[in-house]
């Protein structure tokens, strides 16, 4: 009998990988970062880091009802040791905590030696197959799924959401998820899945369903998602206003509410709401407020309110209550542009600036230089936990980056 299943394992194998419709895809892209930044305090030198991020993707589609994808990511890092166990900001491999199981994503050195200025890293980031039918849509695997259409902060956003510091945001974190994605008139959606989390564990685990249509010229999405036993219930509309786009992105949770042993935990709402215009096509600006009921508006009951759920299971990192966000970015010439941002906490008067300038020097062959700057009144003197604002106590950070597609 095993020698039938593995005869007819090979004939499916056969005929799915030497079709005549068969289409092979590869590419990727290498990225290198480079970041220094000194803490305000203490007496440490300036410390910097260099990432570099090789990725390779592959596609393989034998049939045009089936695929395959495949993403893996190469990290080398050279940088202050102390930044391998902990680091203010993100760039190179990053992991997700929706995975059934994943190699140690740290290749070298080893647990057993010493930490120095090296560090070489690796994620299988796709892993996943698709497919195709008149009813729906069917992907397993490892993939990416986010939703949301805020610009800055997205409520709905929770499964392998981004920070506001992420300096490399291009490819969304893979997670391990059975995915169907069903059609529904001509812009509608039913988007429901399970997502799996380490071991097949339903208390680490999600399962969300999604709907989405249009009526009135006006995009409207309806998300309840379940992770890690809290429930999230979202809604998300866009659409155009007088030649500029409006967004409302907003999401209930009831913490634990599925859980065996209910704890004592307050519900909370996240909500951002924004435009955004672009003139004349060289110049597009967007400006967001962002309500966050999970944080609390004195800073000094920051660091108790992170043992909220909102923080170490729902996504939540901001931890003041009204932020204000806007955005402008400046096409200079076709190969030339720039942009800033800012997040200003509306509590404490505390914001966070971001700016950059980029310059594409082929057609797939990018430079940028930029910095994320913090303003606000930094933590107490003489002691490192008190803060005085959020934004205050973050150090300034210059970047580069470098990147080649092929």
């Amino acid at each position: 009998m095993k020698k039938i299943y593995s005869l007819l394992f090979c004939i499916l194998i056969t005929h799915l990988f030497y079709t005549a419709e068969a289409e092979l895809n590869a590419g990727g892209y290498y990225k290198n970062f480079f970041t220094a930044y000194k803490s305000k305090y203490t007496n440490e030198p300036l410390m910097s880091a260099v990432v570099n991020r090789l990725r390779l993707n592959l596609s393989y589609a034998p049939t045009n009802t089936f695929s395959l994808n495949l993403a893996y990511d190469f990290a080398p890092r050279v940088q202050d040791p102390s930044l391998f166990s902990q680091s203010s900001f993100a760039v190179g491999v990053a992991s997700s905590k929706y995975r059934i199981s994943d190699f140690d994503s740290q290749l070298y050195p080893s647990e057993s030696e010493l930490v120095g200025n090296v560090g070489i890293y690796h994620n299988l980031d796709r892993a996943s197959m698709q497919f195709s039918t008149s009813f729906a849509d069917i992907t397993i695997g490892r993939d990416a799924i986010a939703w949301g259409s805020a610009r800055t902060i997205n409520p709905t956003d929770v499964i392998a959401p981004y920070t506001y510091d992420q300096l490399d945001t291009e490819d969304r974190v893979g997670v391990d998820a059975i995915r169907i994605r069903i059609p529904v008139g001509v812009l509608g959606e039913i988007d429901t899945g399970y997502v799996i989390g380490s071991n097949f564990n339903f208390d680490k685990s999600a399962v969300f369903l999604r709907t989405q249509l249009n009526a009135a010229e006006t995009d409207y999405s309806i998300l309840l998602l379940e992770y890690q036993r809290d429930l999230l219930i979202g809604l998300d509309v866009t659409r155009g206003i007088g030649g500029a786009g409006f967004w409302l992105e907003t999401a209930y949770v009831f913490p634990e509410v599925f859980a065996d042993e209910t704890k004592e935990s307050d519900n909370y709402l996240r909500s951002s709401i924004g435009f955004d215009y672009s003139f004349n096509g060289e110049t597009y600006a967007f400006i967001e407020y962002h309500f966050n009921g999970a944080g609390v508006t004195k800073p000094e009951d920051f660091l108790e309110n992170i043992e909220q759920p909102a923080y170490y299971r729902g996504s939540v990192y901001l931890l003041g209550v009204h932020y204000l966000a806007p955005g402008v970015t400046h096409q200079f010439t076709p190969l030339i542009s720039c942009s800033g941002q800012m997040l200003f906490n509306l509590n404490d008067t505390s914001a966070w600036f971001v700016s950059q300038i980029g310059y594409n020097i082929a057609e797939d062959i990018h430079i940028s230089v930029g910095g994320l700057f913090s303003i606000g009144i930094p933590l107490k003197e003489d002691d490192t936990t008190q803060y005085q604002s959020e934004f205050g106590a973050y150090p300034n950070l210059f970047f580069s980056s470098f990147w080649i597609y092929f």
